[in-house]
């Protein structure tokens, strides 16, 4: 396992010590035809503990971007929402400096009863924002998620695309110091993939603080100064988000085409 830390010099945004994070799910277990009739058809229930996240510590400076890749079930969004706040957790600890803004996954936070524009407000004060602030910003969120008339429709009648649209102008229109994005950058169509891409860019260069999961392999090699590679709930690398990328590739055996590039 290869892991860095920001020098002790270096100022940091995100701190996240000895961190574990532990599921507890009950499973019901299918009785036996004579348990069923000795315990009257009651079902067995067993708890079951799931280890998420292991034993995970590393630092993000400010200003920088990290990248985090790894299989389904890796941990990465259980990572993600340790550090958002939203998931407690089991051992160790998260310290981050700074506005948090979240996009964890389609439409977290919003409301499907209420409109699109309702729910601009809504995330606007859930992120802190006073209301005429939330009313400054509303042109730039609508004019990015172009949407036009579904802003006064009810969320329930979104797409997943429209859904995601809306979720990423609202999470980058927040000004804040802190960025935690969990796969955004594959929703909507193509040009709309394309133009997140580029605000991604842009945003990056403002030196914001941002952490970004994603399948999208391009997007964490371009967009990322250090990348993680989590497996199993564990840190299997840490280091510049080329080399990881490339540790990476190799271990899923993946050609150099483009569709192992965009999607894993």
């Amino acid at each position: 396992m290869l892991e860095r830390q920001a020098p002790e010099t270096e100022p940091w945004t995100i701190r996240v010590q000895d961190l574990s994070v532990t599921y507890r799910t009950a499973v019901e277990k299918k009785p036996t035809l004579k348990k069923t009739l000795v315990r009257l058809g009651r079902r067995q229930r067993i708890i079951r503990e799931i280890q998420a996240v292991r034993d995970v510590s590393f630092q993000v400076p400010h200003g920088h971007v990290l990248g985090v890749v790894g299989v389904n079930g890796a941990g990465k969004s259980t990572l993600l929402r340790a550090m958002a706040g939203i998931l407690p957790p089991t051992e160790g600890k998260v310290e981050v400096l700074g506005r948090v803004s979240t996009l964890l996954a389609l439409g977290v936070g919003f409301k499907n009863d209420l409109t699109g524009r309702e729910n601009v407000v809504l995330g606007g004060l859930a992120a802190g924002l006073t209301r005429d602030e939330v009313a400054a910003k509303y042109e730039e969120i609508t004019e990015f998620a172009e949407l036009g008339d579904f802003m006064d429709m009810p969320m329930r009648t979104y797409s997943s695309g429209m859904y995601g649209r809306l979720a990423f102008s609202v999470a980058i229109s927040m000004d804040p110091d802190i960025l935690l994005i969990d796969e955004a950058l594959s929703t909507g169509d193509a040009r709309f993939k394309e133009k997140s891409f580029e605000k991604m860019r842009e945003l990056c260069a403002e030196a914001r603080t941002i952490v970004l999961v994603s399948h999208g392999l391009r997007s964490i090699r371009e967009l990322c100064d250090e990348a993680i590679w989590m497996h199993e709930g564990r840190i299997a690398m840490h280091d510049q988000s080329g080399a990881v990328i490339d540790a990476y590739r190799d271990f899923l055996h993946l050609s150099e085409s483009e569709a192992a590039n965009e999607d894993v």
